[in-house]
């Protein structure tokens, strides 16, 4: 009697497309040998949106720091932003404005932004908007629209994105797509009511981790999820409780957007090649209690 054999293939997987399905351990990447190296961004070119102002400056700073090339997306215009960067740090910065909630805008930017620089390397979704108006039941919120606007920025936006560069990502067989979640995910907020915003949070943190598996096969996803951060965003809340955020945040204070950026540059650079459907929080320890 003959006993047909084959020869063994290795082990595949099966919760991936088949496009990136093949003979397993995949090979591991070439490391840089210098740890400033790793960490260094020169010859990327990274997108932020909501990069204006607040956290997404403070990141794009940072990235120009560490050698980026930078496109600015804001619903504002980001010009003088850019310039000062530019101005800087020698780096090329353009900026373009854009309704992040309007799709077909959307990818028509980020196409022009591969156009105009060639590639993209890093793209981080952080533009954002905060709840203002209070529990949900309030008469204020009668009408579903104040809903609906949160949503489609802090969430639909990010799929938008998430969307047009993943198939650049995909294209070019690299990519680290960076979301800007939030603590506020991961626990309800006291005492201000804000459970639109907290939804559109906890929803990025999975997208990101969704997203992770399904693009393993050629880019990175990750979320940083700060916590109270003094970036102009919650200035429209009353000084009572801002202070009552203090007295439960185990380090007593606010966040600098300048103490995220940290956080955002691992994820964007080469020294983070095994970190991918990770969430990064700095909240000064506050979801901790």
């Amino acid at each position: 009697m003959t006993v047909q054999t084959q020869e063994y293939q290795g082990p595949t997987r099966s919760y991936i497309s088949d496009e990136f399905t093949q003979e397993l351990p995949f090979p591991t990447p070439e490391l840089k040998t210098n740890i400033f190296d790793a960490f260094s961004l020169k010859g990327k070119v990274a997108v932020i949106t909501g990069a204006a102002r607040g956290i997404g400056f403070a990141i794009a700073e940072c990235y120009s720091q560490a050698g980026a090339d930078i496109a600015i997306i804001d619903y504002n215009d980001g010009s003088i932003s850019a310039k000062k960067l530019a101005s800087e740090y020698g780096n090329r910065v353009a900026a373009y404005q854009v309704d992040v909630t309007v799709s077909e805008d959307v990818e028509k930017i980020i196409l022009d932004v591969e156009k105009d620089f060639g590639t993209i390397d890093v793209f981080v979704a952080n533009a954002g908007i905060a709840w203002t108006t209070g529990p949900i039941l309030d008469p204020v919120n009668e009408s579903v629209e104040k809903w609906r606007r949160l949503i489609d920025v802090d969430l639909n936006a990010v799929y938008y994105c998430a969307k047009v560069v993943g198939h650049i990502f995909k294209k070019n067989k690299h990519g680290s797509f960076i979301i800007t979640a939030s603590q506020s995910g991961h626990i309800a907020n006291v005492p201000n009511a804000q459970t639109c915003y907290n939804v559109a949070k906890a929803a990025c943190v999975h997208l990101g981790k969704s997203l992770a598996v399904e693009w393993a096969g050629f880019a990175r996803v990750n979320t940083v999820s700060p916590g109270y951060v003094d970036s102009g965003l919650s200035d429209f809340l009353p000084r009572e409780i801002r202070a009552k955020w203090w007295s439960l945040i185990p380090l007593g204070r606010e966040a600098l957007p300048q103490e995220l950026v940290g956080a955002y540059l691992y994820l964007a650079s080469d020294a983070a090649t095994y970190t991918t459907g990770s969430d990064i929080v700095v909240d000064g320890g506050y979801t901790c209690v």
